[in-house]
Order: structure tokens, then C-alpha cells, then sequence
């Protein structure tokens, strides 16, 4: 079976040598999207050996996920994660996100860091986590305890949906809409995290307080829209 890790990079140059070698038991193919960087993210990711498309300038973490699904789609992998350019997923983790789907019993696999063991988020992310988790269940009736975790295992179904639609901005929440209304199955697994190595989050409080409100006008849009149609090509 073909995987690919998709590893989302923004200005992560100082990081990808400790993220990439982390992923050197992964045992699959390595896609660095660099979103636009204005460091040497492109230039390190490429001495490690990875599989590199930059964009011409930042579209965000929605349209470089996006770029990897495509690419997946394209080559015809049956699976890929999508493992973060910043150092908080963690390689001997994959295992969890990625055994589901391999057994045919999930189409989209979400590494939680609020399950037991997990990872402990700040008070404010954890609120609208706590909001998005019931707006989830409420729109789709599916239960998600830490829907803005971007660690996660993408089938081969739910590769060739969002290779077609994946919303451009802040894509997790969302997405979850999306699949549940389109007849995937979402599951969630307990998974550990470590703390960013280098730099900072791009999102800060206020960009938080934007992030919840347009995620959730997002969400009951989405809801709105209706099912969408997966598709066989």
C-alpha cells in the first residue's frame, strides 16, 4: 500500500530537520507543501530527500492541505497523513491514526490530544473546542472531542473528496462536517503530542476569536449545503 505524510510549512526551516527525521520510520513518502515561506523551508526540506511543491505566496493551512491531498489523489496513494511542519506530532504515533483505516474501518482518523494521555491545550483553544465539539454533533451527529487537531489519517475515499472541495482557510473543523455528511466515517483515537519545537503559532487571541466565528458560520453554511458527492475519479 502507497502512504504519503503530508507536512503542512510556513516559515518552519528551523524545524523540519527534527520533524522529517522523526518521520524516517514512517516508512512512507514525504510531501513538505511550503506555504509561501520566506525562510529557508523549501531549500532544507529538499537536502532531506522529501517531495517539495511551494506556493508562490501564503494561501493558508486549508489550501496547502489541500495541495498535498491533490498531489495524493494524483499518485494514487491509499493513504495520507497530514503531520505538522512545527515538531507537535509526534512519528511513533502514526501507528494509531493509521491502523483504522488500513482495516477498513474508518475513512478519516483524527489524533485527539484530549483523550486520556493526550496532549493539554491552553484554556482558550480549549473552550472553542469545547463549542465546535457540540456544533459538530449537532450538525452531524458525530462526536469529536478535539476537532481542530491536525493530526490525521486520510483514506483513500476522503483523499479523493477533499482533493475536489477542502475549505481554503481553517480547514479542521470543517472537514469533519463534510466527511460525516458524505457518508465517511470519522473516528477519533487518543494520540500523544509535544509542545511546539521553535517559533510561534500564527494564530493569536484575536486571530482565535475570528477563527471561532467564522468556523462556525462555516460549519451551519456547510450543514446548509447538503451532502457532498464523493465520487469514483
Amino acid at each position: 500500500m502507497k502512504i504519503l505524510a503530508i507536512i503542512p510549512a510556513y516559515n518552519e526551516a528551523d524545524n523540519l530537520r527534527a520533524v522529517i527525521g522523526d518521520l524516517r520510520s514512517f516508512g512512507g513518502d514525504l510531501l513538505v507543501v511550503n506555504d509561501g515561506s520566506t525562510d529557508q523551508t523549501a531549500a532544507v526540506a529538499k537536502s532531506l530527500g522529501a517531495h517539495v511543491i511551494s506556493h508562490p505566496f501564503n494561501l493558508g493551512i486549508g489550501g496547502t492541505v489541500q495541495t498535498g491531498l491533490k498531489f495524493a489523489h494524483e499518485h494514487d496513494y491509499d493513504f495520507a497523513i497530514q503531520f505538522d511542519g512545527d515538531g507537535q506530532h509526534r512519528g511513533d504515533q502514526i501507528f494509531k491514526i493509521v491502523d483504522l483505516v488500513k482495516r477498513g474501518e474508518a475513512d478519516l482518523v483524527i489524533g485527539s490530544r484530549t483523550l486520556p494521555g493526550g496532549y493539554k491545550m491552553g484554556i482558550t483553544r480549549w473552550f472553542g473546542s469545547r463549542i465546535f465539539h457540540c456544533l459538530i454533533r449537532f450538525l452531524s451527529g458525530q462526536t469529536i472531542e478535539d476537532p481542530t487537531s491536525g493530526f490525521r489519517c486520510y483514506g483513500k475515499r476522503t483523499i479523493r473528496l477533499f482533493s475536489r472541495y477542502y475549505t481554503d482557510d481553517y480547514p479542521e473543523v470543517e472537514s469533519i462536517i463534510t466527511a460525516a455528511r458524505s457518508g465517511l466515517r470519522v473516528v477519533e483515537v487518543p494520540v500523544l503530542m509535544r509542545g511546539r519545537l521553535s517559533g510561534n503559532s500564527s494564530i493569536t487571541r484575536r486571530k482565535s476569536a475570528y477563527y471561532m466565528l467564522k468556523v462556525t458560520l462555516a460549519m451551519v453554511v456547510d450543514a446548509m449545503r447538503g451532502r457532498q458527492l464523493i465520487g469514483e475519479s
